[in-house]
């Protein structure tokens, strides 16, 4: 059996990965190419191009990137024809891989799409697209499920939530306060900026301002490897700072709150159940046309997972220091706001936990193929 897998960013090769794991562990002679990184690869995918070569994010960058976009879509185009596979996996990127899925289904490859894109939120007639291109959908959102059945009449099938998977495997650094500096005897609060640039622009001179007004606490970044040492620099400075890197699990299983850019980030935050807010900024531009756009009430897993808030969650022109400090005076206090918070994130892991989702994903997947 031959299957072509293809993840365009960070996240997407990680629950790659650990797929690709699952189904080797049914089937050892399943052979896999692809598009996707370093996990991935060590799972045993032939990879044709890194991820980190579509690292592109934002209306703006995929305006100006436009042209190297559709040559890599020509590429996977030429290489999934080359390989011949039984099924083409797509994994998150929506925009890359529904034009894929446009290209493999009606060449006879049946099209298998994990992690879909978030056509809930905005375009929500994209779902038509979807079913007319995709054979088999894997949700990981409980609420996924219903939105496809009643907007489209199309059963998908919900196979748990990969981070709640990469979490329960975890096992923290009982050296990591040490080996890092972090005082013990003081509160901790992580700073989860993201993992993009234009993320990082936007959102690092708000930490490091909020950092500045609270010379009391004791702030610890959750930086990564693959992005500039000067994308931090507005918090290199501050002496209540400190950085780590690659450990924002270790990080979040310390920590007595949190300061989160919103995304997966959220959602692994609640599930280590650390009381956190939300901060997101964009260019005005994106903002406006994003706005407009949006058909949900909230942009965190967290409180799109319970159907409220949960969590605070401020944007744009809400996301300034003094808001963000105040919230952070909430979440640190003992008291019903932060209890409350807590045990809503106990309802939130009830409900994602129907077991790995990368098992399930990978029975269903090889029983459709055998079907």
């Amino acid at each position: 059996m031959k299957l072509y897998i293809v993840a365009g960013e960070r996240s997407g090769d990680l629950h790659g990965g650990n797929l690709v794991k699952a189904l080797k562990n049914i089937n050892s002679d399943i052979k896999l190419r692809g598009f996707g990184g370093d996990e991935m690869q060590k799972a045993g995918v032939d990879i044709f191009v890194h991820y980190e070569r579509l690292a592109f994010m934002g209306f703006i960058s995929l305006l100006t990137k436009t042209f190297t976009i559709f040559k890599y879509i020509a590429l996977c185009k030429n290489d999934i024809v080359e390989f011949k596979p039984d099924a083409v996996i797509l994994i998150d990127y929506g925009g890359f891989n529904t034009r894929i899925a446009k290209f493999a289904r009606p060449k006879g490859i049946k099209v298998f799409y994990y992690i879909p894109p978030k056509v809930w939120a905005w375009y929500q007639d994209r779902a038509i697209g979807l079913k007319k291109c995709v054979d088999r959908m894997f949700v990981i959102l409980p609420f996924e499920k219903r939105f496809y059945k009643e907007k489209v009449n199309w059963e998908v099938d919900y196979v748990g939530n990969p981070v709640l998977d990469a979490i329960k495997s975890f096992k923290a650094d009982p050296e990591f306060l040490n080996k890092n500096g972090v005082d013990k005897s003081r509160k901790i609060v992580a700073l989860l900026p993201g993992s993009r640039k234009m993320e990082l622009k936007l959102i690092v001179p708000l930490m490091a301002e909020v950092a500045k007004r609270n010379p009391e606490i004791q702030f610890v970044v959750a930086a990564v490897n693959n992005l500039g040492k000067d994308l931090y620099q507005d918090l290199e400075d501050k002496a209540n700072v400190k950085f780590v890197y690659e450990a924002s699990y270790d990080l979040l299983s310390v920590a007595d709150a949190a300061i989160v850019t919103s995304g997966t980030a959220t959602l692994e935050t609640g599930i280590f159940k650390v009381p956190q807010v939300v901060v997101y900024k964009m260019g005005s531009m994106e903002f406006t046309v994003v706005r407009s756009l949006v058909k949900v009430k909230f942009i965190s897993l967290i409180n799109l997972i319970a159907n409220k808030e949960v969590i605070k969650e401020l944007i744009q022109n809400e996301a300034f220091p003094e808001r963000v400090s105040q919230e952070l005076e909430l979440l640190l206090a003992k008291g019903n706001y932060r209890s409350t918070m807590v045990e809503e994130y106990h309802n939130i892991f009830r409900a994602l936990d129907t077991g790995s989702a990368s098992e399930n994903t990978a029975n269903l997947m090889l029983k459709y193929l055998q079907g």
